[in-house]
């Protein structure tokens, strides 16, 4: 690759993370501070007949106790704030209020009701006890069909809104003409978050400024939302966000507690402090993905594809989360005609609401739930046309010499070759020799299977990002501040990285400080797989930057014009001269001549356009019938993510991200009853994956150059989770497919996969009969 340096470099931070010295919300709260608890909705939905707090407000060490009544007493809106998306009829979408604590209904278990403020967490247990809570229940909406019990006036029929992308009319006329039509339904099962730090908050007062102190994925949103809210200048709020134990999109949202322990610290001019337990997490945290999907695809006589049409229609819960309303429509319409060249194609998503928890961005946002359908589509085609599933795809790719090449949706994909690397993961996977395995598996009674997901995913959040490096005087090094945040990805490892390929530092000479709204002015945060891509573009630009200031001062010292810098040895030389002078020397010289200005740079860049990683996935699965156990054997992965930055990092990435989609499609799976009571509440229920699960994955690149930033990476924190699902769904439907099964829904447990054989063996027999 042209770009910047590809090296393997073991992550910095685990040496604090592996021994305990990680610093995260709870481990930094404030000694002595206020603990804090949220009375929460025992039911989906109810009219609330009686909230009487006055006992609990006299209760033994109790602080304070704050109702929606309180909170409009107080001069303060009782809404949480969350975007509205455009219809495709040209109007707006549902937007009922999502009040911080609920205010004449409850509509989802685990709403919060009452927020109370105590010295101990037992206190406010206690005083929680004594709120006299009273509800006339109704009937709860758990299904995602139009119509039934209301939820919000503002929404009939509890519609949130009907979003349209692509060609319509195209799309029908070629279904209309096409040889061979082909549809199928899938379900995109929900599941949770369950990061493994739960969402935690403290704040306290610092004179008269606000500080609030959370595990987030970006500080700048909720500094203007607080401030905000609560009327004060964005000056005297402060946020910051330590050390963060797993987000994944979850925790980019503004959620209750943000604001109700802001008005807590202000109120009682004390520290508070809040930490969500497993259960609460589950019943409060946003759900992901959701969705059910029916996708037509259209062939001509020579299966090339022709045309695609797509519906789909989505659980939003019980209110709008923050970008809830663009996950499954815009974000979704960015990728959902895949890599294949049909220009025919449209998609529609009906968004409706349910008295259940909110469903926002999980791993992918969008892509993994368009490319899910997307590829079990095709693999579903390739079995009824008897097919090859990767012929299939061949013919549909689009070609490198296409490149640029403007999809149905829009979007401009700058570079991809997608048979290229469809090739590599085949033969990496030994698919040539996949039925001789098959026949093994059978000879012992079991039922084995390959599928196949071709993805690509298109980098989100905000284009532009701003870096300052400020070399350290005395000889230190330097700091670099990012408007980023890690989660666990590494970021600091690869900034360091980048830094010490422009400036020659040595990685321990490096600091990068991320997470404070007082050191860094603004930053877009971490999510939609954009962190390194843009905000290693402006630690480059501004490491760039901070050279150029010093180089005349660099002459000045070494005594002839003409200096560059060598960054392999981290000094000035100029032609004509044997004098050299290091990096460091000459930031302390300037120091101390009183050129401090020459130690600090800062940038904000734009990146020319969205990357799109891409990549071929391919699962083996083992199934026994007997039982419905699920094993997979096999797992391959090549990739097209560009230059690699850290190779080691990226794999990785892409480890975690396939155990996040494999684990969705393996056991994954958000269960209410027929009351919206949530039935999968802890990890006793609730089927999170485990090393065990997973064979070692093989990785390989087979990068393509994107000039759309100026590191030429694209990008790879979500596109694990975006290839995995497919991929494990297609491998299951494959080895069920002999016996009868024609639609595999996720999740693959034990029982699911023994039931749909058990149906598949009676409708055999059915049939027979």
């Amino acid at each position: 690759m042209k770009f910047g340096s590809s090296q393997s470099v073991t992550r910095e931070e685990d040496q604090r993370f592996l021994t305990g010295q990680g610093r995260y919300v709870d481990d930094i709260a404030p000694e002595g501070a206020l603990h804090c608890y949220l009375l929460r909705s025992p039911v989906a939905h109810a009219e609330l007949t009686e909230l009487d707090v006055s006992e609990a407000r006299e209760a033994p060490g109790v602080h304070l106790v704050v109702t929606a009544a309180d909170l409009t007493a107080a001069g303060l809106a009782n809404s949480i704030p969350f975007t509205v998306i455009d219809t495709e009829d040209g109007g707006k979408a549902a937007a009922p209020r999502r009040p911080i604590l609920a205010e004449g209904r409850v509509r989802f278990v685990g709403e919060p009701v009452v927020f109370i403020v105590a010295e101990s967490m037992a206190a406010a247990r206690d005083a929680a006890e004594l709120v006299a809570l009273d509800f006339e229940e109704l009937e709860p909406k758990l299904d995602v069909a139009l119509g039934g019990p209301e939820i919000h006036p503002e929404a009939p029929g509890n519609l949130c809104y009907s979003w349209g992308a692509g060609d319509k009319e195209a799309a029908d006329r070629a279904l209309a003409d096409a040889a061979h039509v082909v549809k199928v339904t899938v379900e995109d099962n929900r599941i949770m978050c369950a990061s493994m730090e739960p969402r935690a908050i403290y704040a306290e007062m610092q004179g008269e400024r606000l500080h609030v102190c959370e595990n987030g994925q970006g500080v700048w949103t909720k500094k203007a939302e607080i401030s905000g809210w609560l009327g004060m200048d964005p000056e005297d709020v402060l946020v910051t966000t330590p050390d963060v134990g797993g987000a994944f999109g979850m925790k980019t949202m503004r959620y209750p507690e943000h604001f109700l322990l802001s008005f807590a610290a202000r109120q009682l001019r004390q520290p508070v402090r809040w930490m969500a337990d497993r259960t609460e997490s589950m019943l409060s945290d946003n759900g992901g993905r959701d969705l059910t999907c029916t996708a037509e695809l259209g062939f001509d006589a020579d299966l090339k594809l022709t045309g695609y049409r797509l519906h789909t229609v989505s659980n939003v819960g019980a209110y709008v989360s923050g970008f809830a309303q663009i996950i499954q429509s815009r974000l979704f319409s960015h990728v959902f005609p895949g890599v294949y060249d049909v220009q025919a194609a449209y998609m529609n998503n009906k968004a409706v609401f349910t008295n259940t928890t909110q469903v926002d961005a999980y791993r992918g946002a969008g892509r993994p739930e368009a490319i899910y359908v997307l590829e079990r589509a095709m693999d579903h085609a390739a079995r009824v046309l008897g097919v090859d599933p990767m012929e299939l795809r061949r013919r549909a790719f689009i070609a490198p010499g296409q490149m640029p090449y403007k999809t149905a949706a829009g979007e401009l994909y700058d570079s991809g070759d997608f048979a290229r690397a469809m090739d590599r993961a085949a033969r990496e996977a030994d698919s040539a020799g996949f039925e001789a395995r098959r026949a093994a598996s059978a000879a012992k009674g079991k039922l084995r299977g390959q599928g196949l997901c071709y993805y690509i995913e298109a980098i989100l959040g905000q284009p532009m990002e701003t870096a300052k490096v400020a070399l350290t005087g005395a000889g230190a090094g330097a700091k670099v501040y990012v408007g980023t945040q890690s989660a666990g990805q590494g970021h600091e490892t690869v900034y360091k990285q980048l830094l010490r390929d422009r400036l020659g530092l040595t990685l321990d000479q490096i600091e990068i400080v991320q997470g404070d709204s007082d050191r860094i002015a603004k930053g877009g945060g971490t999510g939609g797989s954009r962190s390194v891509t843009v905000q290693g573009s402006a630690i480059y630009a501004t490491s760039d930057l901070l050279l150029e200031g010093l180089l005349p001062f660099a002459e000045e010292v070494i005594g002839a014009e003409g200096a560059r810098f060598d960054p392999e040895e981290a000094v000035f030389r100029a032609p004509g001269s044997n004098t050299v002078v290091g990096l460091v020397e000459l930031a302390e010289r300037a120091e101390a001549e009183g050129r401090a200005d020459l130690l600090t740079a800062e940038k904000e860049i734009r990146n020319a356009g969205r990357s799109f990683p891409n990549g071929c996935h391919i699962a083996e699965v083992e199934i026994d019938p007997d039982t419905g156990l699920l094993t997979i054997e096999r797992y391959t992965v090549t990739d097209d993510l560009g230059n690699m930055m850290n190779p080691m990092l990226v794999e990785g990435q892409i480890h975690g991200g396939i155990a996040q989609g494999a684990g969705q499609a393996m056991n994954e799976r958000v269960v209410f009853d027929d009351n919206g009571q949530l039935l999968t509440a802890s990890f006793m229920d609730y089927g999170m994956p485990r090393a065990g699960d997973f064979p070692f994955f093989d990785f390989h690149s087979e990068p393509t150059e994107t000039e759309t930033n100026m590191l030429g990476m694209k990008g790879c924190g979500e596109a694990g989770t975006i290839g995995a699902m497919a991929a494990v769904a297609n491998a299951v439907q494959d080895a069920l497919w002999p016996v009868g099964v024609r639609v595999a829904d996720m999740p693959f447990t034990p029982h699911r996969v023994w039931q749909m054989i058990e149906e598949a063996k009676g409708a055999i027999g059915t049939d027979q009969g």
